[in-house]
């Protein structure tokens, strides 16, 4: 979940390992460091702050020439949030330093086994690595004391380190937490996310697990070596960079979360583009086959990417006749459940990184079960060790509260299931488009949306209510309004109000209903008569052909089975507006961090 970026090369280092942490700050924002070599001084300079990148590029002097260096951005795991706890760390004798992404699980069973004459000075697990590496070093070669300190690691890592006797080397290890070498002839970029590579890389290559990197600059250039624990050189796979500064940039927006919210239809259209030819949508023949096998569908997931999988279970049993479970990821991967004769596993992923669904591929591919990711990152872990992998095309995504991302992820689910299905009970590329300019017009009349925010929403607590697939909608509203302005929010299935949950209605307590489905949209209307009769302050949210005069938020007609994509637009612009009443730091929610890549 931490942000890490090291570099070698012609240009000033200091500058590409901050341009690199501003685009990862996405990842971890509680502290940040550098450290890179002066020339002029020949030696080390390590800076530090609690808080964020500004700070750290604000505050300190980096009026040095300088072409080595390392940096991180932290989302604390061990230690508070604290310039003591802050990366890059020391060894005890100064002679290594490290940037780490990660949990080792070992970390007290080393220090008391390796490290008992060694005096830490932070709270961290990373400050148990760069010692360990130095305890080797004394007895070994550099190399040597890295990969023997990897043999010993238990957990997951993203480490990069310098050696402070030898000023053209960076190296690099992987196991669990992503890591991209980024290549270009004037220098090798190391980062955790492409995006910190976007101006510095030309192409890049993603670490399998359990990789040992040095990056050496020498008199013809700069050159890699890339081996496994043991030293046995790894085959590698070499992707030209497809991003551009002008994609990861706010674009005049004051938030990339509205940025992103505002792309969601060119999202759509996006996905349609890139799974139909001549309006024939197509999705691989074999993952079709692998689907139509299965006697029963397991889909894998957390948050925001679990309530896009409760649709398309949704979608697998209404359209493919497939019966469809959805588990949490982190529960799954420690408790499984009695499977089927012959299941078959989704896993969704925003980035494709995530640890505890990690944790689940590994132990299901033990088990020979077949598996497909659903990813934004086409060259992400997950997608590379499943069987199969289809990608979602949104698009970074750098605002911590997913919105883009999990549109995308419905739509690529919907294409799956429409032609897994016998049933073709509507011309999906005419609904898909229709659902597209739906969204836009809520978009377009966010002014709107901002006022009755301003009217209706409070900052105590705050309820959405619906049925079917609805309530599904209604979880990942509620996600969302909590994450970013941090109002307490429940998202509930209507008809379960009144088993418990209207206790906690009270005057002026705001409740969001969504009624998208004709069939059941007078028991969801009844539901919010029950709370308006105890002084509710409502906002409903309709399809135009189940609504009334009194609804507030009226959608144009799509299909029953698209009405997920066209009603989570509303209730992500009503998180975003009553953050921004708050003042909360809308990209940066606290305590939250995009890429969950740590148990």
């Amino acid at each position: 979940m931490c942000g890490i970026v090291g570099y070698l090369g012609q240009k000033k280092a200091s500058d590409v390992i901050l341009s690199g942490l501003h685009k990862l700050e996405y990842r971890g924002y509680d502290s940040c460091g550098i450290t890179f070599y002066s020339e002029k001084k020949d030696t080390f300079i390590t800076h530090k702050d609690q808080g964020r990148v500004r700070h750290l590029e604000d505050d300190f002097d980096y009026n040095h020439d300088n072409h080595l260096a390392i940096g991180h951005t932290r989302w604390a795991t061990h230690g508070e949030p604290t310039q003591l706890n802050s990366h890059p760390h020391r060894s005890a004798d100064g002679r290594f330093i490290i940037v780490h992404n990660g949990v080792i699980e070992n970390y007290h069973e080393i220090k008391v086994k390796y490290l008992d004459n060694v005096t830490f000075t932070s709270e961290t697990d990373t400050e148990v690595i760069v010692n360990l590496i130095e305890h080797f070093s004394k007895s070994l070669q550099i190399s040597e004391a890295i990969r023997k300190t990897l043999s010993i690691l238990e957990g997951s890592y993203a480490l990069l380190i310098l050696d402070t006797e030898h000023t053209n080397r960076l190296y690099a290890a992987k196991n669990k937490s992503p890591l991209l070498l980024g290549v270009a002839e004037n220098g090798m970029t190391m980062a955790s996310d492409v995006m910190a590579l976007v101006g510095h890389a030309d192409h890049y290559i993603p670490l399998e697990d359990k990789t040992y990197t040095e990056i050496t600059a020498t008199n013809d250039g700069f050159v890699y070596d890339m081996v496994d624990v043991i030293g046995k050189p790894i085959q590698t796979k070499m992707i030209k960079m497809d991003l551009v500064t002008e994609e990861i940039g706010k674009a005049g927006y004051a938030h990339y979360m509205l940025k992103e919210i505002c792309e969601q239809p060119s999202v759509v259209r996006k996905i349609m583009n890139r799974y139909s030819k001549n309006g024939v949508f197509h999705i691989d023949e074999n993952i079709i086959q692998a689907l139509s096998s299965a006697s029963n569908i397991h889909i894998i997931a957390a948050g925001t990417s679990m309530h896009a999988g409760l649709i398309a279970k949704h979608y697998f049993e209404v359209l493919a006749e497939i019966p469809t479970q959805v588990h949490i990821a982190s529960e799954f991967a420690y408790n499984m459940p009695l499977l089927g004769e012959a299941p078959f596993f989704i896993l969704i992923s925003q980035s494709g990184e995530t640890a505890d669904l990690r944790a689940c591929l590994v132990n299901l591919k033990e088990a020979h079960h077949p598996m497909l990711t659903v990813t934004n990152v086409g060259t992400s872990t997950l997608a590379r060790e499943a069987d199969y992998s289809l990608e979602i095309f949104a698009g970074p995504e750098i605002a911590v509260a997913s919105t883009k991302a999990y549109v995308g992820q419905v739509t690529v689910l919907l294409i799956l299931t429409f032609l897994l299905s016998d049933k073709k009970m509507f011309d999906l590329n005419a609904e898909l488009s229709k659902a597209a300019v739906s969204m836009e017009a809520i978009i377009d009349n966010r002014d709107y949306v901002r006022q009755l925010v301003k009217d209706r929403i409070i900052k105590t607590s705050c309820f959405y209510i619906g049925r079917g697939i609805d309530y599904y909608t209604c979880m990942e509203a509620a996600l969302k309004l909590k994450e970013i302005s941090y109002i307490q929010t429940e998202g509930f299935a209507a008809g379960e109000l009144k088993h418990g949950t209207i206790a906690l209605i009270e005057k002026d307590i705001p409740v969001v209903a969504i009624i998208t489905q004709e069939h059941i949209s007078k028991n969801t209307r009844s539901n919010l008569q029950e709370v308006i009769t105890r002084g509710a302050k409502t906002i409903t949210i309709s399809m135009k052909h189940v609504s009334n005069m009194k609804d507030d938020i009226v959608l144009m007609d799509t299909h029953e089975l698209l009405t997920p994509l066209v009603s989570v637009i509303p209730t992500q612009l009503i998180a975003y507006y009553s953050a921004l009443n708050l003042g909360r730091d809308i990209d940066k929610p606290r305590n939250l961090a995009k890429s969950v890549t740590v148990e």
